[in-house]
């Protein structure tokens, strides 16, 4: 089993498409009508649907974002600057990563978030000309009322929690689901150590941002989740499609 696709429904699959290519670093593969972007790894890809064009970020719907984990954001951000890209400056985010943020150009937000914490970061980690060369679609993150719902759905799937992240000065706290069997670090799925360690899983995590007892609206253009090797389309705790991938 693998989290091997987002599906998004888009204005122009095949104009947007061309942006995650050119500037992100993805390869684009028609798909019918469709476009299907990604680095070609473990992570999922995203598939462009056509329908949409209307899309408005909303911190109220279910749907938040994609994060692309790499291994080094400042070049990155500068790389995206001199493509006329708008960019959040980036900056170490309490103890969860060094981080920044973007949006593609129908308006869905995009993460930026490194390997490792301010600091920490090896020289020569990456190359100015080719930033994205070692990126991968690192998370895919909802948002939830109710993580004991979506946690029960992950297992069922076989997917396991291999993170939690307490972000309480902002209302929430972060869950991370992925199929893999890997074990983090530290036994303590709250433990700091599991962090940098997760940024640099080579595969997509399913990331909950919980905000207990929260209530989120749909989001018309989040047209659910792709997962290779299951059988038939299931519901996810919130109602969502999920897809044979």
């Amino acid at each position: 089993m693998r989290l091997s696709g987002l599906r998004l429904r888009v204005s122009d699959p095949e104009r947007l498409s061309v942006f995650y290519s050119d500037v992100l670093g993805m390869t684009a593969q028609a798909q019918g009508v469709c476009q299907r972007v990604g680095y070609g790894g473990p992570d999922a890809d995203v598939v462009m649907m056509p329908g949409g064009g209307k899309y408005s970020h909303d911190q109220g719907q279910r749907y938040w974002k994609i994060g692309i984990t790499l291994p080094d954001v400042d070049l990155a951000a500068t790389f995206l600057r001199h493509k006329g890209v708008e960019v959040s400056d980036p900056k170490q985010f309490l103890d969860i990563g060094y981080m920044c943020h973007l949006k593609d150009p129908e308006g869905f937000v995009i993460e930026l978030l490194q390997w490792d914490f301010e600091g920490n970061r090896p020289e020569n980690a990456a190359t100015s000309s080719h930033p994205f060369a070692k990126a991968c679609l690192g998370q895919i993150t909802l948002r939830t009322g109710d993580i004991a719902a979506e946690d029960a759905f992950c297992r069922a799937q076989g997917m396991r929690l291999l993170s939690m992240q307490d972000v309480a000065q902002y209302g929430f706290d972060l869950h991370f689901y992925a199929f893999t069997d890997e074990t983090p670090p530290n036994a303590d799925l709250w433990a700091v150590e599991n962090r940098e360690w997760l940024w640099k899983r080579p595969y997509t995590t399913l990331e909950f941002q919980h905000a207990s007892g929260g209530t989120f609206a749909p989001s018309p253009d989040y047209r659910g989740l792709e997962i290779s090797g299951l059988s038939s389309p299931v519901r996810d705790a919130f109602g969502d499609q999920v897809w044979p991938g």
